[in-house]
């Protein structure tokens, strides 16, 4: 994570080609096991909300508001990110997918958090932490099940290509 107070920025290698990837980001099935429950759609202007749990520490509900901003197929996804609660936080979120040897480089950025607001900021150093450790070990465990059937990662099935 960088040091900049107004974002999150993080890449990550994935050992798996962008198209799969990219399912991973646009099937509604799959983004739920990743990222929780939520009824996205890849249309963009879709609105929807993220359920996580509740932080009490930057008085955040557990719900984050949405819509999808912008999609490249196979190479971007940018949403909004609002939590109307006391902090006001009103970001963007963008993944971006470049083809890296067999795999897949992710780039993440979590952008929009105003420096001066102190439950802005704690609200980006506990993400900053669970994007990496947690979500991201979600979206891998998601990856390696995804070419063996909708319920391959679920039931602990190897990927089999």
């Amino acid at each position: 994570m960088t040091d900049d107070p107004q974002a999150i920025r993080l890449d990550e290698y994935l050992p798996y080609p962008p198209d799969r990837v990219w399912r991973a980001f646009v099937e509604p099935r799959l983004v739920t096991k990743w990222l929780g429950p939520q009824d996205f759609q890849p249309v963009v202007g879709h609105r929807f909300t993220i359920v996580a749990p509740a932080v009490p520490a930057t008085r955040f509900d557990g719900v984050i508001h949405c819509q999808v901003l912008a999609i490249e197929p196979e190479r971007m996804l940018r949403i909004s990110w609002d939590d109307h609660g006391p902090s006001g936080a009103r970001c963007t979120a963008t993944w971006r997918l470049v083809a890296e040897g067999h795999g897949t480089r992710l780039f993440f950025d979590h952008e929009g958090f105003d420096p001066d607001n102190e439950l802005q900021q704690r609200a980006r150093r506990i993400m900053g932490g669970g994007w990496r450790s947690w979500l991201f070990s979600r979206l891998e465990a998601v990856l390696a099940g995804t070419a063996a059937g909708p319920d391959a990662a679920r039931e602990g099935r190897p990927y089999r290509p």
